[in-house]
């Protein structure tokens, strides 16, 4: 038996209207979360045309010339602003009839090199339980028939599995919100021997041990330890009639274990340091989970990752920055300080999910629009843009070492 996908019932509504357009075909990505019992689709993004694909509308009229690696780098600029619990369920293909027959090699060939793409930035394993089906949606342009599959990612030779395509109105209109607030104070040693102080590199590792710290936190929902196996939503009342339950908001501290326990033994290392990096500052994190009787360890899982994946992806778009700005690092750099972007927040249409982003301080909010509507679709209002992290006054302390309050500080240090 297949897997089912509950899908936002204005996705259907998006889907034909790109099946309208001049094109031979029009791919896009599929985003939602998965559940033991479910799948649950709530966006559907096309994939943004070149710069040079602008000037023409009609594409190449075979699928063998559609871009992968645009295609999976769309995933990877999308994965980012998507935040806890919400991720990248699959790929789909609106062809006409002409194309069919190469269609689903196509869906399984940008499947497998999406997943790749993302699990390669990823800083957090796959749990056991981990559901990694992936759906290949085709839809024809003529008869506008659906056809969905699924493909194992883990499994590079799986094999397509049919899976229910059903579209459900306000789908995620009541889901249930965690969100917490995690400072951060990561000190990563640079040692003599790393070339050319590899700053990103050493970041990436640092982060890597710092992320089993919040795997192996407590995590506290409204002030209290709960079992993994317990219902999120246990002790909330029920709605009688066809009322739409309210969505629900959990406060979750974060306690992270200062040290190994007396059991454990533990040895110095003395290493030659020619240099740290600092990260400190707060970051506001939040989680979605689906209403469907959720289990406390979907939604801790949910938020972990979203812990993990706002810092890791923040020193990513610096580092990007760094070099499109500043060219190449420097073999000799001085003591210098870079405040990393802040985040965002902007709302869902008809849903309780809101995107996340990250913005630099000299950015202009028509810069943020843009994104939007370039690598999801979606127009975005001024006023819609949520800033989850504001900067405080008087924040520098002597040579711009640090930066308190909600904002992130990124120092370097040199010998």
């Amino acid at each position: 038996m297949g897997r089912t996908y509950f899908v936002e019932e204005s996705i259907g509504q998006y889907l034909s209207d790109l099946s309208t357009q001049p094109k031979p075909y029009v791919t896009g990505l599929l985003i939602g979360q998965c559940s033991p019992q479910r799948d649950y689709v709530i966006r559907a993004v096309r994939t943004p045309p070149k710069e040079e694909q602008k000037e023409d509308s009609i594409s190449s009229p075979r699928l063998a010339s559609v871009d992968e690696e645009w295609i999976t780098t769309h995933a990877s600029q999308v994965s980012r602003m998507l935040p806890g619990g919400i991720l990248v369920l699959g790929v789909f293909i609106i062809a006409t009839p002409e194309l069919s027959k190469d269609t689903q090699n196509t869906l399984r060939r940008l499947i497998f090199s999406v997943e790749k793409s993302l699990s390669r930035r990823r800083l957090w394993k796959p749990s056991e339980e981990e559901i990694s089906d992936r759906a290949a949606l085709q839809i024809c342009s003529a008869t506008k028939k659906v056809v969905c599959r699924t493909y194992d990612v883990q499994d590079p030779k799986s094999s397509a599995k049919p899976a229910d395509w059903k579209y459900q109105s306000a789908l995620s209109a009541s889901w249930s919100t965690l969100y917490c607030t995690v400072n951060v104070n990561i000190h990563i040693p640079l040692l003599t021997t790393s070339p050319n102080h590899d700053l990103e590199k050493n970041t990436k590792n640092g982060l890597n041990r710092w992320s089993k710290q919040i795997e192996d936190g407590v995590f506290l929902i409204n002030g209290q330890v709960k079992g993994d196996d317990a219902e999120l939503l246990e002790g909330q009342k029920k709605l009688r009639g066809n009322t739409q339950p309210s969505p629900q908001f959990s406060d979750v501290k974060v306690l992270t274990q200062l040290s190994q326990g007396s059991s454990h033994r533990s040895t110095a290392t003395v290493q030659v340091c020619s240099g740290s990096i600092n990260l400190k500052g707060a970051v506001k994190c939040r989680a979605y989970i689906h209403n469907n009787k959720p289990k406390v360890k979907e939604a801790i899982q949910a938020l972990k990752r979203d812990i993990i994946n706002t810092l890791s992806d923040r020193c990513e778009i610096l580092f990007e920055d760094m070099i499109i700005n500043e060219g190449p690092h420097k073999k000799n750099l001085e003591k210098e300080y870079h405040v990393l972007p802040q985040r965002l927040f902007v709302p869902v249409a008809g849903s309780s999910v809101m995107l996340s982003d990250y913005k630099f301080g000299d950015e202009a909010t028509g810069e943020i629009q843009e994104r939007f509507v370039e690598m999801l679709d979606q127009s975005v209002q001024a006023e819609d843009i949520h800033i989850a992290e504001e900067i405080s006054t008087g924040v520098v302390i002597a040579a711009a070492v640090a930066v308190f309050a909600s904002i992130f500080s990124f120092n370097y240090f040199s010998d």
